[in-house]
């Protein structure tokens, strides 16, 4: 829905977009509502609260990566908005700076009353599907090796 013209809830993610290609700190933190809660479910302890955080988190993106552009695609119901998010720049040192995912927002009024994250830096490379699947079950395995051998019927 990028681009269209938002209304409801879709339009506090439209201006969060435009503040943020803008580079427009004052605009994006008002997106936010002042006890706006943000979970972050893949980090745990990374979750925070208040528009004070966000302000500051917006404050070192922009010093780090002076030329960040947002695209966003969104859908959106009364009071919930799912969004799809890119960020794409250079960093100070002259590295790519890429991050994709997802973000769900709880919007009331104009401001995002919490939201969900699950935005990610995007890695090159690495390991393909099986080899992702492999470590992940191996690093769960490797947690309980007892329920595991308990599970298993004999002869297996």
């Amino acid at each position: 829905m990028q681009g269209a013209a938002a209304q409801g809830p879709g339009a506090t993610v439209e201006r969060l977009r435009r503040a943020t290609n803008e580079h427009d700190l004052e605009a994006l933190t008002n997106c936010f509502a002042l006890d706006y809660r943000n979970e972050t479910p893949l980090h745990p302890s990374r979750g925070f609260q208040g528009r004070a955080q966000v302000r500051r988190n917006w404050e070192q993106i922009f010093a780090a990566v002076p030329d960040i552009a947002v695209e966003v695609t969104w859908i959106a119901d009364e009071a919930t908005v799912w969004s799809e998010w890119e960020m794409r720049g250079t960093r100070r040192d002259g590295s790519p700076h890429l991050m994709r995912g997802v973000v769900i927002f709880g919007v009331e009024g104009d401001e995002a009353i919490w939201a969900r994250f699950y935005l990610e830096p995007v890695q090159d490379g690495g390991e393909n599907a099986d080899e992702a699947v492999r470590r992940a079950v191996a690093a769960g395995s490797a947690a309980h090796p007892a329920s595991i051998q308990e599970n298993q019927e004999p002869g297996r």
